[in-house]
């Protein structure tokens, strides 16, 4: 194909859509029983002359961008509408560029401008996230492109680029030809917090009996998962319960399972969580779990975690950063300290994933093994193009399992029009089934199909139903003095 396309943005309109959780989850410090989601809408001129329209939907994340006590959650929302303020800005000001020099010419931009009012690296990468994104599914539609096919033929021109100075010498081009979309993923299904283990665990009144699993065993029974993801709290004596509650159900498993165990910034050193990965492997109840751990994810405070080393705890499993990979220096300074992994989410960039799977490769070439690596982690990716975007750019980056938990604890499409989720339905049989009264992700022995991703567009054949979409209002950000925190 000829040289990547220049576009132009004409337009970036941002809309919020409200939803409820069917059961409360926990993360870190928080409990979610609701949130919102954020849809933008972005319009961009072709150089050939052709206007299209392009997508993008996340979540409105509090507590986990900036998980500042101090900052109410609207606050946090305020935060993230800040970001999308200070990127439509940019990138309506902006000539024409190729997709990937619209977000590299701005990325230190907005992160000072960012850093002015207050807005950490994460919080202002959100911004390019969402809009980088509805950039090039407008460009895939204007070229009647699916986003494998866009990036393979690098039609966004990812190219060296001073905002990754140690890939100067890397040849792009031939790398994103090479890369080979996975047509199923397995789904790792997250344990929260307060997440029932069996039925026994919830207080009478309390189950939600819409028809679909509640408990930990009854997800196994149903869909089929082999793969999990563990959340512990930094109460050592309360995890080493909870974990050996959650390795009497695995355990009954006769398939062998896999699990990852996520911090959450729980811990104030590697030293802290090597002491209960020791403890942990002392069980005996909790020998096949620790077998099965592929990695343990961020269980560091961001503001230590690439201050000091994690040999203590590297040198037991694999660690990697997730909350503190706030900007395209942060893998590169997490590897000097010990870490070997980075999670890849779309509310964090998909050009950066597509960096840092680049840097993984230069360096394990250099290792001479396969040492470095990335995994695939959620932020409640809703049912629609939210989730779809994001599986689609964790197929094309080769990682065979991946993150998922909006489908367990949001009710489907809630808060979305229901003609909105037949279309997804109509247009991605192989992702999607009625079940219980909705149109719900199709999860059959552990696994997503992938094939209806292939369509033209960012990982969607839908056009988000935005008639009776709630505009996203002007941030409320930075807070009056009187608020600072």
């Amino acid at each position: 194909m000829p040289t990547a396309p220049r576009v132009q943005v004409l337009s970036v309109e941002r809309f919020e859509s409200p939803y409820r959780l069917r059961l409360p989850f926990r993360f870190g410090v928080i409990t979610v029983t609701e949130g919102r989601q954020a849809i933008v809408r972005v319009r961009v001129r072709h150089e050939n002359g052709r206007e299209g329209t392009g997508y993008a939907a996340e979540a409105l994340g509090a507590k986990w961008f900036d998980k500042n006590p101090a900052l109410s959650d609207a606050q946090n929302h305020d935060q993230l509408r800040k970001a999308l303020e200070l990127t439509a800005e940019a990138y309506g000001a902006a000539p024409p560029l190729s997709a990937f020099d619209l977000y590299a010419n701005h990325y230190r931009e907005l992160l000072q401008a960012g850093a002015a009012c207050g807005l950490n690296p994460l919080v202002t990468s959100y911004g390019p996230a969402l809009i980088d994104r509805a950039v090039l599914d407008a460009l895939c539609r204007i070229e009647g492109l699916s986003f494998w096919q866009a990036m393979q033929h690098n039609r966004p021109g990812m190219r060296a680029h001073p905002i990754a100075p140690d890939l100067q010498g890397f040849a792009l081009a031939p790398f994103l030809r090479g890369l080979t979309p996975l047509t199923s993923l397995a789904v790792r299904h997250t344990v929260g917090l307060l997440d029932p283990i069996v039925a026994g665990d919830q207080a009478a009144g309390t189950r939600v009996n819409d028809g679909l699993p509640e408990t930990l065993e009854e997800v196994v029974a149903a869909h089929g998962n082999r793969y999990f993801k563990l959340k512990v709290s930094g109460q050592a004596d309360a995890d080493l319960e909870r974990l050996r509650r959650i390795a009497s159900v695995l355990d009954r498993l006769q398939d062998p399972y896999v699990v990852t165990l996520d911090g959450n910034e729980q811990y104030e050193n590697a030293e802290a969580i090597a002491a209960l990965w020791q403890r942990m492997a002392a069980e005996p109840a909790l020998r096949r779990l620790c077998e099965a751990t592929l990695l343990i994810e961020q269980p560091i405070k961001r503001q230590m975690a690439l201050a000091q080393p994690v040999a203590a705890l590297a040198r037991h499993k694999p660690v990697i950063i997730d909350e503190s990979d706030g900007d395209l220096d942060a893998f590169p300074c997490a590897r000097a300290l010990g870490y070997t992994g980075v999670s890849t989410k779309a509310c964090k960039g998909f050009y950066k994933s597509v960096l840092n799977l680049a840097r993984c490769q230069v360096w394990n070439q250099a290792e001479g093994r396969e040492t470095f690596f990335m995994s695939a982690e959620d932020l409640t990716t809703q049912p629609g193009i939210s989730v779809q975007q994001d599986l689609a750019l964790v197929s094309l980056l080769g990682i065979t399992h991946v993150e998922r938990n909006a489908h367990h604890f949001i009710d489907g499409f809630n808060g979305r029009p229901p003609a909105e989720a037949d279309a997804y339905l109509a247009a991605h049989p192989d992702l999607y089934h009625r079940q219980a009264g909705g149109v719900r992700l199709r999860i059959a022995r552990g696994q997503l199909a992938l094939g209806s991703l292939a369509g033209v567009g960012f990982g969607s054949a839908v056009e988000p139903e935005l008639s009776g979409t709630a505009a996203m209002p002007r941030a409320d950000w930075p807070p009056h003095a009187s608020e600072t925190p």
